[in-house]
């Protein structure tokens, strides 16, 4: 993600490098709060925040943990605030995908329906399960850098991951059946 040495440089002083930080972040600090939050608007809120927050505090980065874990760690935290706040608004946008290979329409119109299906499903999870389950399958975070990230314990991730797949196979099955998709 990003060079100890950049964000050595930015720690002393220098914007450049904490401007170059920002940029090259950006991208998974959106997609982190979007999966979290399950909207645009939201999810450009929080993302701002929190590349904010972490130009204000960049100082206080200690290398104890790995920077992608302490910039995942702010993004969450400010997404658990907002769900407190309010209950997120589940969006009515399509799920936008490409395909790199020809597909006939009915394949497209299936595969679209799959994509949105798994992103309401994960949407239905409870804020805590849909932490983990974002921050491992759609960050690709390994179980010790979640743990770090949320502050608790490993066999908790653990714990949290199980009853989400759990939960996201139940209600794929209920999508799969037609008892949801209206």
């Amino acid at each position: 993600m990003v060079a100890p040495e950049l964000v050595k440089a930015a720690q002393s002083g220098d914007r450049e490098a904490l401007v170059g930080i920002l940029r090259e972040i950006e991208t998974h600090v959106y997609r982190t709060a979007y999966y979290l939050l399950g909207n645009e608007q939201d999810a450009l809120d929080a993302s701002q925040e929190a590349l904010i927050r972490i130009y204000t505090k960049i100082q206080s980065y200690e290398e104890k943990a790995l920077f992608k874990t302490w910039v995942q760690r702010i993004v969450t935290n400010i997404c658990i605030d907002k769900f407190r706040k309010t209950k997120p608004t589940v969006s009515i946008d399509e799920y936008e995908m490409t395909f790199t290979t020809p597909r006939d329409v009915e394949d497209e119109v299936m595969i679209g329906y799959l994509a949105k299906d798994i992103k309401d499903a994960i949407e239905k999870l409870p804020d805590h399960h849909r932490s983990v389950v974002v921050l491992r399958y759609l960050q690709d975070f390994s179980y010790h850098e979640i743990a770090d990230c949320l502050g608790l314990p490993l066999n908790t991730v653990k714990s949290y991951l199980f009853r989400a797949r759990q939960q996201l196979q139940g209600l794929l099955q209920d999508y799969q059946k037609g008892g949801v998709r209206g």
